[in-house]
């Protein structure tokens, strides 16, 4: 996908102005609209509990700390890319400790055609949350009509003494008549309309 191709919003946290405006002469008009600017982790935080963001990029180190637990912590969403810049010298050991936790370490000082590679990276890695969020939705669904199915048959084996399999047939059937889903032939059922 095209850097341009979807809006995407990013939080940069970084307490060095010079570094913000170096960046936002890197980012592609796309990105430039939709980035916002924190001044350090306390600021990011209230931030981000009043937006989504695509992207988190923490420049390491901040006026209230260096950024690593930080950056971890923010990680766990699985909503976001959470990217750490942090200076060459460093860049191994905080690489060892942050890189299990799904954040992504950058090098300073890092070169335009650098923050376009990364940009790429950051984009292909959302996207694939993107898709990760999708089937774990669809598998929630599906296992809240198992969930109400279910307790459909308990209601059908109950109140009509059918058995099982004959409760499953008669949700289905259901189903098949009036031209639904069986959740909602079950719902109809629990509701009471077809018992």
């Amino acid at each position: 996908m095209a850097l341009e191709e979807q809006v995407y919003r990013m939080l940069v946290i970084s307490g060095q102005d010079k570094f913000n405006r170096a960046l936002e002469d890197f980012l592609p008009g796309v990105f430039r609209a939709h980035t916002r600017f924190a001044g350090s982790i306390s600021q990011g935080r209230r931030m981000l509990a009043e937006r989504v963001f695509d992207f988190v990029l923490v420049n390491s180190p901040l006026p209230d700390g260096a950024g690593m637990g930080f950056a971890v912590d923010i990680s766990e969403s699985q909503e976001r890319v959470v990217v750490l810049m942090v200076r060459a010298e460093l860049y191994g050991e905080v690489y060892a400790r942050t890189s299990i936790h799904g954040v992504f370490t950058l090098q300073k000082p890092l070169s335009k055609g650098g923050m376009d590679q990364a940009l790429r990276w950051m984009v292909s890695a959302r996207e694939k949350l993107r898709q990760v969020e999708k089937k774990t939705l669809s598998l929630e669904e599906k296992m809240a009509e198992i969930r109400l199915v279910n307790r459909a048959k308990w209601i059908l084996i109950e109140s009509c003494g059918m058995d099982e399999p004959q409760a499953h047939r008669h949700i289905e059937k259901l189903a098949m008549n009036h031209g639904v889903t069986k959740g909602q032939a079950a719902q109809m059922v629990l509701e009471g309309q077809f018992v």
